[in-house]
């Protein structure tokens, strides 16, 4: 399976170099540009999979070269990043068409997962290809968002879109904390207080499912988060 081509246009050096170290690191390839103009330029010449586009850039802000990119693409997935939290701006960066809206700072991770998250609604492959999880007695395939026990395919339960997420990110974090900070801004795009409810009301929901097999369990870390494990017998 071919890498994810990656435009990512950022004009702070060391973010710029930080962030496209780490995309390489994690199989994706990607081109960094430092300011809008070369971006679109790079575009032009390039086949790419998804644009990752500063807001604030010399020569053409990220909007503009947005909108540049959907005149000959209107389907690329495109992130905003952004250091500005106004709404109108948010609001601007939809309507151009943008997928996603990460503000500065991040967690790295949290991208990876945003990245992610959009190339899966666009029906586009990752170079993460773990779609099938067992979890103890349990088998969860995250591409029919479904579970079933390994010995009876008749048990099987059907996940909404969230809990299908939510699911996968505890079994990728299985054995350690999932915190809940990271999974709100991955899955909610945000950690305000009605999300955290949210939230708590979807882990409910899993354990509920989960019960088909008792050794499965998602432990409470108050103040941290959530764990994903299964019980020795």
């Amino acid at each position: 399976m071919s890498n994810i081509k990656v435009l990512l246009a950022e004009d702070d050096l060391n973010l710029g170099s930080l962030l496209k170290q780490y995309l390489d690191a994690k199989d994706f390839e990607t081109d960094l540009y430092y300011d809008g103009d070369e971006a679109y330029k790079g575009y032009m010449k390039k086949e790419y999979d998804i644009c990752i586009l500063d807001v604030m850039m010399p020569k053409k802000d990220g909007f503009e070269l947005a909108k540049n990119i959907r005149t000959f693409n209107k389907e690329i997935p495109i992130i905003f990043l952004t250091a500005k939290i106004l709404k109108e701006d948010v609001l601007k960066g939809f309507k151009i068409g943008a997928d996603d809206y990460i503000t500065k700072p991040f967690n790295m991770e949290e991208l990876i997962y945003r990245i992610e998250a959009v190339l899966r609604r666009a029906g586009r492959e990752t170079t993460d290809n773990r779609k099938i999880f067992t979890i103890g007695q349990i088998v969860f395939d995250s591409n029919t968002q479904s579970i079933h026990l390994n010995y009876d395919d008749s048990t099987t339960a059907k996940l909404t879109s969230k809990e299908s997420d939510l699911l996968k990110l505890l079994c990728l974090h299985r054995d350690s904390v999932m915190r809940r900070d990271h999974a709100l801004k991955v899955i909610w795009s945000g950690d305000n207080y009605f999300n955290a409810r949210s939230m708590d009301v979807y882990i409910t929901k899993l354990r509920k499912l989960l019960q088909m097999d008792s050794r499965v369990k998602i432990i409470n870390k108050h103040g941290e988060g959530y764990k994903l494990i299964v019980e020795e017998e």
